[in-house]
């Protein structure tokens, strides 16, 4: 076989009118207000019938908008943007998330309650400082954990009532709530002292805190988790995580919409 002569490693095959269809949203997605045909020929350097021919097709398929004779940025492109803005979000709070859990000696969480569901958006991921294993999946499991039992405390009483009835309290460990009527006790101490603790209770083995943040109407919290035989570091680092929280607060304002 002639390996040698292969030149598909450095000469990539190019597919020009997909080349093309880029260069003209990029002159669409630089005009707020949209441009017309001819003016978005002359700025992708293309000839006017084919820029006629892809902006139709652009136009068709949703990533193009045509309103009042000029082409503006369609729900197709729009999603595309989203979702690389949701990409860079997660990468900023994964950073925030790595340099709190350095500074703790703690795995760090942040989580939200969307839709119904406890939902944990972020996690840092260091070997020396492991977060503790799903074992259960953390939704149905919301009483349980520190996390779950931050948010709930965050809930009204409709909202706290309804989750609780498609996921009804039972232990998951020897020292897991036992019933509705202490979860419920129990989140009233979380209201409280404004801090839920997990000792043991989702996972043998990891004691956890979670505090509640507030980003508009959204229940989120900050949580860390640590080996149960450091839990004499826990309520020290739940404090520290405290303080940390406010200068973290911008950054997890933005991770509310991931």
């Amino acid at each position: 076989m002639a390996i040698g002569n292969d030149q598909s490693s450095s000469h990539p095959t190019l597919i020009g009118s997909v080349q093309r269809a880029l260069r003209l949203l990029e002159a669409v997605a630089a005009h707020a207000d949209g441009a017309p045909a001819k003016q978005l020929a002359r700025e992708a350097q293309l000839p006017l019938p084919t820029t006629y021919h892809l902006l139709r097709t652009l136009t068709h398929e949703g990533y193009l908008r045509r309103e009042s004779g000029v082409f503006v940025i369609g729900e197709g492109a729009e999603s595309i943007g989203r979702a690389g803005a949701r990409r860079r979000q997660r990468r900023q709070l994964a950073d925030v998330l790595a340099v709190a859990g350095r500074e703790l000696g703690a795995a760090v969480y942040f989580a939200v309650y969307r839709e119904g569901e406890v939902e944990v958006v972020a996690i840092t991921d260091d070997p020396a400082r492991p977060p503790v294993e799903e074992w259960v999946d953390f939704r149905s499991s919301a009483h349980t954990h520190a996390i779950g039992q931050c948010l709930l405390a965050q809930l009204d009483e409709a909202s706290r009532k309804e989750h609780l009835a498609r996921y009804p309290v039972q232990s998951i460990t020897p020292f897991s709530v036992r019933s509705e009527n202490d979860l419920l006790g129990r989140l009233a101490t979380v209201r409280r002292g404004q801090v839920a603790y997990d000792r043991q209770e989702y996972a043998l083995g990891t004691v956890c805190s979670a505090i509640p943040i507030r980003v508009g109407s959204a229940a989120a919290t900050l949580a860390v988790s640590l080996p149960a035989k450091e839990v004499h570091r826990l309520q020290p680092v739940t404090e520290r995580l405290r303080k940390m929280a406010e200068g973290v607060l911008t950054t997890l304002a933005f991770s509310i919409s991931i």
